[in-house]
């Protein structure tokens, strides 16, 4: 089922179709040569009403909406704008400025389009005409869009943290243990705070080694060509999205709301900054609540086409068979887990990070669970994991994003290639989360003692 799956995805098809068309096939074909009780597709409905009333996943609109107007008012530009006066007179000031920008989109928007969209018409053409590396120009941008997938509030985060609480529970049921302890996506969000943080340090450490170590890749901007910002200025655009993050997130982190409740801040907060800016007319809202209807709707219709092709595999006992196989691996659960984070990485090269969270980790992360591995720090893995599919081609969707709004004399190569030491950064992070498990789990543990 799996196989022909990524066949069919290869060959253009749409992914929710593609997902539940496939498992109708093999259930009904199954149903009529004996080998499928066809009872099971019955399950269907109630599955997909349970999506509907899932309280958690209502944060996924409201975080899209949140995005989607931020970018219509138009922060993201002058966030640009104040920071490259402030760092652009250093030697890579320009690609500093990129990945703080995209840290700080990534804590308010957290939605990799519309950051490397914007990025790419704002800061690319600058930083070509400054004389800057194309294929590290391009990387930069790229990388910072990626950062709203691990820096909460994610949508990734939100979608990961009902499928791991989902299969926190299947676990302790496998095992037996009927505890009320369980796995929220406010416990995703404060655990990947830490390491989302330490993958923006990573990005500006070595950004600032190309500088020193290769001037003539990252220039410092002519002094006749800086911008002036005051600081009054400066104060004035970065507060306001400081503002929203702290909201969100502060919410969250001292359990006056639920990860849903700040969702909903958010969208309120992104209204009262786009009023404050006159960017609130009817135009610019028909198009946000156009765009969030449209980017929800994908969402939630491969959600129910993973849940059809998820039944079916498991009426097949796909995921005794998956279990079993992850229990025999040699090395126990650090084995399990190294096959599992191996096979989402290369699944990312040819799957979308939602496919492979209503897909594969349904799948996997019940043996996992039950091997004994934390569900905050599995999660968090799963998610630094998931942010490479951004950047991997050939269906990285960064690099088609910026390669949308880039210039012509751009080469599509040289944007592959720039992305390449950004996917190493971010693997190396995952092999610095397994050496150190506590960099995730530290900060829930203090918060939610």
């Amino acid at each position: 089922m799996f196989l022909v799956v990524c066949l069919v995805l290869l060959a253009g098809y749409p992914v929710a179709f593609t997902l539940a068309g496939i498992a109708l096939l093999f259930g009904l074909g199954g149903a009529a040569a004996g080998a499928f009780p066809a009872g099971e597709l019955l399950a269907l409905p109630s599955r997909v009403f349970g999506i509907m009333t899932n309280e958690t996943l209502i944060a996924v609109p409201l975080f899209v909406f949140m995005g989607v107007m931020l970018e219509r008012s138009q922060i993201a530009r002058e966030l640009l704008e104040a920071t490259a006066a402030l760092f652009g007179r250093r030697r890579g000031g320009l690609g500093i400025t990129v990945v703080l920008v995209g840290a700080l989109l990534a804590a308010s928007t957290g939605i990799v389009g519309a950051t490397v969209v914007t990025m790419g018409l704002l800061a690319l053409p600058t930083m070509l005409r400054r004389g800057y590396d194309p294929g590290l120009s391009a990387g930069t941008i790229c990388a910072a869009g990626t950062l709203g997938q691990v820096i909460p509030p994610s949508i990734m985060l939100v979608l990961l943290g009902d499928v791991i609480a989902s299969a926190y529970q299947q676990a302790q049921a496998s095992m037996g243990v009927f505890s009320m302890q369980t796995v929220s996506v406010g416990d995703l969000f404060v655990g990947a705070l830490i390491p989302g943080l330490l993958t923006v340090a990573a990005y500006l450490l070595y950004l600032l080694f190309v500088a020193w170590r290769w001037p003539a890749a990252m220039p410092a901007v002519p002094d006749d060509e800086r911008g002036a910002t005051t600081g009054l200025v400066l104060v004035s655009r970065l507060l306001p999205p400081l503002v929203l993050i702290m909201a969100v997130l502060g919410s969250i982190m001292i359990g006056a709301a639920t990860p849903t409740e700040a969702a909903a801040i958010g969208a309120l907060g992104a209204i009262l900054l786009a009023a404050a800016r006159g960017r609130l007319g009817r135009r610019e809202l028909t198009a946000v609540t156009d765009q969030t209807a449209r980017l929800t709707s994908m969402v939630f219709m491969i959600l129910i086409g993973a849940s059809l092709f998820s039944l079916v595999f498991s009426a097949y006992g796909g995921d005794r068979a998956v279990h079993d196989l992850l229990g025999n691996l040699p090395g126990g659960a650090l084995g399990a887990m190294l096959v599992v984070m191996a096979a989402m990485f290369l699944l990312g090269f040819i799957l979308d990070f939602i496919e492979i969270t209503f897909v594969v980790v349904p799948i996997v992360a019940p043996a996992l669970l039950a091997m004994g591995l934390d569900p905050i720090w599995l999660g968090v893995m799963m998610a630094i994991n998931l942010q490479t599919s951004f950047l991997t081609p050939p269906f990285g969707f960064a690099l088609f994003y910026l390669r949308g709004v880039a210039p012509a004399s751009l080469e599509t190569g040289a944007i592959y290639r720039g992305v390449v030491p950004f996917i190493l950064i971010q693997l190396g992070m995952l092999g610095l989360l397994a050496a150190w498990p506590g960099l995730v789990t530290w900060l829930p543990g203090l918060v939610y003692r």
